[in-house]
């Protein structure tokens, strides 16, 4: 499976000659998958399909793309903010892995979070729970649930300049279909400025009206899966450690603690992977000299009931959220969307 995905990533991704050609070979599936997804469009654009309204906010935080943007963060921080307000939020997602139902459960405890594929059922739950307004997480391409406000992701970590579609390119939807968005952000974890100038640019230029946020995941601290200490980050420097990530482009995370000063033996899997036993005993013994064993929250969700006594710790690096330019974007979709919760 891991061999599978990195390959399907090399053909996105690489420049070299086989990876050019086989997405030469794959431009016809391409455009007929771009064919359909604008058919699609104007079917919803026109009322020939109809989106199910519903009587508290919605707010869809969702991308354009296969795989990590940063949406599981983002959309937990947007319910921060209305907590914060004393408005009472619920998560709705379609759960595939079960890892971010977990995270988001992690993140703000004791609000709801649904799981289903189904999104306009899962609104219809979370409303009768009692929530004031609903979260949807990666629900872009799901126009079926009316929301108030869509909210794009685009990670400037990914960015390669040409956004191709499926099967030749991870895009779900080309750029123009950010036009429909609310607002876009602009993610990175360790992407320069200039990828996301790049991005801002791209962004101008297909979709012109929509106002552009760029924030960037930072780690916020290090804390045990087994007691809950906490490290702060200078711990890591010139620490050497193992890192575990089953996530979309966990390179970024790789180099993250590479910047913090550590040196990094890296173990990546599929996005989702679900770890067994064995697997998570292997990567003990691999990391039996290393001073830390890290991973992300998503991949500690999973691992840290499997993870061996013996072993020692298993530490997460928690992100937090640092908004680095269009602050007053978001302050305004935070208040339209509080106001109509009263």
């Amino acid at each position: 499976m891991a061999d599978r995905r990195r390959a399907i990533e090399q053909i996105w991704r690489a420049r070299s000659k086989r990876a050019r050609a086989v997405r030469a070979l794959l431009t016809p599936a391409e455009l007929l998958y771009d064919t359909i997804v604008s058919a699609r469009g104007k079917l919803y654009d026109w009322g020939v399909f109809r989106s199910e309204d519903f009587s508290v906010p919605v707010l869809s935080v969702g991308n354009l793309t296969v795989g990590g943007t940063g949406k599981t963060p983002i959309a937990a921080w947007f319910a921060r903010q209305f907590i914060e307000r004393g408005i009472a939020p619920g998560i709705v997602l379609r759960g595939y892995g079960g890892d971010e139902t977990i995270v988001h459960q992690r993140l703000n405890e004791g609000i709801p979070v649904i799981a289903t594929p189904d999104r306009a059922r899962g609104i219809r739950e979370a409303i009768a729970s009692g929530v004031s307004v609903v979260i949807l997480d990666d629900a872009f391409q799901h126009r079926r649930a009316r929301r108030d406000a869509d909210v794009i992701l685009i990670n400037a970590d990914a960015w390669i300049g040409r956004p191709r579609l499926l099967p030749a390119g991870p895009w779900r939807e080309p750029l123009r279909s950010a036009r429909r968005a609310t607002l876009a952000i602009v993610t990175r974890k360790v992407a320069d400025r200039a990828a996301v100038e790049n991005v801002t640019r791209a962004l101008a230029h297909a979709a012109p009206r929509i106002p552009v946020v760029s924030v960037q995941l930072i780690p916020a601290g290090v804390t045990s899966t087994s007691t809950g200490q906490r490290l702060p980050l200078h711990a890591l420097n010139g620490a050497d450690l193992t890192a575990i990530a089953a996530i979309a482009q966990p390179d970024s995370f790789f180099r993250q603690l590479t910047e913090l000063g550590a040196i990094v033996r890296p173990y990546s899997f599929p996005d989702h992977h679900a770890f067994t036993g064995a697997e998570a005993h292997w990567l003990a013994e691999q990391a039996s000299s290393s001073d830390f064993v890290v991973c992300t929250l998503k991949d500690a969700v999973k691992l840290e009931s499997l993870w061996p006594a013996e072993a020692g710790s298993l530490w997460y690096v928690s992100q937090r959220l640092k908004i680095e330019d269009g602050q007053p974007h978001i302050d305004r979709l935070i208040e339209d969307l509080s106001s109509s919760t009263r």
